[in-house]
């Protein structure tokens, strides 16, 4: 299996990713390239101790991929920001 550290390469830190976690129970991280959403979803539950309802995935311009990840209602968003320490 491959390490969920390759999968996560980092949480983004803008207005609109702060906004997502406040408004929507969201984080956004900057993921593999060749990661699918099924991998994302395994390797943010396996990092963060939390469940994922759901996976968006987009393609940048400059070539990297980000993910944008819905946690379940029983987990915060906020909380997992502030362990990471972007909120």
């Amino acid at each position: 299996m491959v390490d969920p550290n390759q999968i996560i390469l980092g949480p983004v830190t803008t207005e609109a990713g702060l906004n997502a976690v406040d408004n929507e129970n969201k984080l956004i991280f900057y993921v593999a390239r060749t990661a699918n959403k099924s991998m994302i979803r395994w390797a943010v539950e396996t990092l963060y101790d939390v469940v994922v309802e759901k996976v968006n995935t987009l393609i940048l311009p400059d070539g990297r991929k980000k993910a944008f990840v819905r946690l379940a209602p029983e987990y915060s968003a906020v909380d997992l920001a502030t362990k990471l320490g972007i909120y």
